[in-house]
């Protein structure tokens, strides 16, 4: 990996319009994230190699938080350094939120969420042929490895079958090691490493209360350091701290929410700010927000030097390329589900498909593309 240092401070204009655009544009949750975000800076603008973004990847799903903000975090922090870090991970944040912030103003003041079921029906096949395409893309240098790819396939089925996805990378960490028959003297130290990642603090002992401010930035703060495998696990932290021990938020409300999170670009954990301006406006808002992702950044600073350091490991190059083929099974689980749930008229498998011969055979940008996609799903509403 090129060395952050030298990079530092170099190229933060262009960091912040690519992750702005991404922030625009990047619907479809983490894996479609993910998707996009390996045709700007692999395909497009080369900034990282098909490794590098795996590596990134891999990294994103072992640290806690919202994977796919971390993924631009590590991007910016390789193109540009801390500042890179910062200005990646803002620009990616800010327009989601802003969006968010405008969704959450029409819902208190109308009393109803704007009709979005069309443009979400048609920006979802569009999300399909991202994923396929991203998938072909980075499965096609990995061919010749019979066992990762065995690996995807097992790590795709148990996803399917209901385990979780923090289970499913620490297991194809484990299995690969198995696999390759790697042992070290390592493997103790590089466990004790990742077991921060797993202790559960104190739980707030908290009820029913008056809406406190602060109690709330703890609460998302709290999801933020402890939040695995994607931005949906957020849920049900809102739902146990919020709706059942606090009573600050209803069920009808938490539904809402999570509407907001899925017809709007940029990450689902911007939940927070809906959340938050539901319960106490802008100011709370911005401090759930901030609370939210703060952990990220930090965890993402300390591990990436750490995570490139050990890299030198045989045992941890092998860990890692474990995590880097089950997040590969992972993003192929979640794109069955969103297909299943996606392509369910003719119009759509069309729209799908046409995507994947756009984007595979004409390099066109997936923003057009989902930008498109909106347009039919809106004239469809229109048109009856």
């Amino acid at each position: 990996m090129r060395n952050v240092d030298n990079a530092a401070g170099a190229g933060l204009g262009q960091v912040a319009a690519a992750f702005i655009k991404l922030g625009f544009t990047a619907f479809g949750g983490p894996a479609a994230a993910y998707a996009m975000m390996r045709q700007e800076f692999v395909v497009r603008r080369r900034w990282l190699t098909e490794d590098e973004f795996l590596d990134f990847l891999g990294i994103a799903n072992i640290v806690p938080g919202p994977n796919a903000t971390e993924l631009a975090i590590l991007i910016g922090f390789k193109q540009g350094g801390w500042a890179g870090l910062i200005v990646a991970g803002a620009a990616y944040i800010l327009p989601a939120m802003a969006i968010v912030l405008g969704l959450a103003w029409g819902y208190v003041r109308f009393g109803a969420l704007p009709e979005l079921t069309g443009i979400l029906n048609g920006v979802k096949p569009v999300v399909v042929a991202i994923l396929l395409a991203a998938l072909a893309g980075m499965l096609k240098p990995r061919l010749k490895q019979p066992a990762g790819l065995v690996l995807v396939g097992v790590v795709f089925l148990a996803y399917l079958g209901g385990i979780s996805p923090l289970v499913l990378l620490i297991a194809g960490a484990v299995l690969m090691a198995l696999i390759r028959g790697v042992q070290s003297s390592e493997s103790g130290w590089f466990s004790l490493l990742l077991l921060p990642f797993f202790a559960d603090p104190l739980r707030v002992l908290a009820e029913r209360a008056v809406f406190s401010i602060w109690r709330l930035f703890w609460l998302f703060l709290k999801a933020g350091a402890l939040m695995y495998g994607s931005g949906y696990v957020l849920l049900a932290f809102i739902h146990d701290d919020l709706v059942v021990r606090m009573g600050w938020l209803t069920e009808s409300q938490l539904v809402d929410a999570i509407a907001v999170g899925q017809v709007t670009p940029g990450p689902l954990s911007t939940t927070a700010t809906f959340v938050g301006y539901l319960l106490g406006g802008v100011p709370a808002a911005l401090l759930a927000t901030l609370a939210m992702f703060l952990p990220s950044f930090i965890f993402v600073g300390i591990v990436y030097f750490a995570v490139n350091k050990l890299r030198e490991s045989r045992l941890v190059r092998t860990l890692l390329d474990g995590v880097n083929f089950a997040a590969l099974g992972l993003m192929a689980g979640v794109t069955w589900e969103i297909g299943r749930a996606a392509l369910v008229d003719p119009l759509a498998m069309l729209i799908a498909v046409l995507a994947v011969i756009l984007i595979w055979r004409f390099k066109v940008d997936p923003p057009w593309l989902v930008l498109c996609g909106a347009l039919v799903g809106l004239a469809r509403v229109m048109l009856g």
